[in-house]
């Protein structure tokens, strides 16, 4: 916003803060949709979440807003129900050995790609917003499988209770 001068500098931090506002407020009523209808909550927030990069980085401040609601979109899944997924996958006697490994393997994958957005961003901004839709689309045949095999094996102990 501030490097291409797509609004005042005085808009900046009201248009972050309505992203936080997207944020916390998704995380609720998409953790309880979660709670009611499962992983296709997560393909949908995935799936609307992609578009936040080109919306951000390609277009003018309307629909730049709209961009910024949809990361904090999310960010509220992230925070939420990304958290609920792996407590519902990772048996409970392994739950904080699921948490870790997970945490450890998001970490990674977050800064190797905020690394080569960073790359990408010095040399165009199509091909930054290109990758990071690439890189959403691309979790959603993992979630699939992930589905499909929790489907396939029956609910774990803790789905009985």
């Amino acid at each position: 916003m501030k490097t291409e001068a797509i609004v005042a500098d005085k808009w900046i931090p009201l248009i972050y803060a309505g992203a936080m506002g997207v944020d916390a407020l998704s995380a609720l009523a998409f953790g309880r949709l979660y709670d009611k209808k499962g992983f296709p909550v997560l393909f949908v927030m995935i799936a609307a979440s992609a578009w936040s990069a080109p919306l951000v980085f390609l277009t003018e401040p309307v629909l730049l807003i709209l961009g910024m609601a949809l990361w904090g979109v999310g960010m509220g899944a992230q925070e939420s129900i990304i958290r609920a997924v792996v407590a519902d996958i990772v048996p409970r006697d392994r739950r904080a050995t699921g948490y870790g490994v997970f945490n450890a393997g998001f970490g990674l994958a977050w800064f190797a790609g905020s690394a080569l957005m960073g790359l990408l961003y010095e040399r165009s901004l199509i091909a930054l917003a290109a990758f990071s839709v690439v890189a959403q689309l691309a979790s959603l045949p993992l979630l699939y499988s992930v589905q499909k095999r929790l489907h396939t094996s029956g609910p774990t102990i803790d789905q009985k209770c």
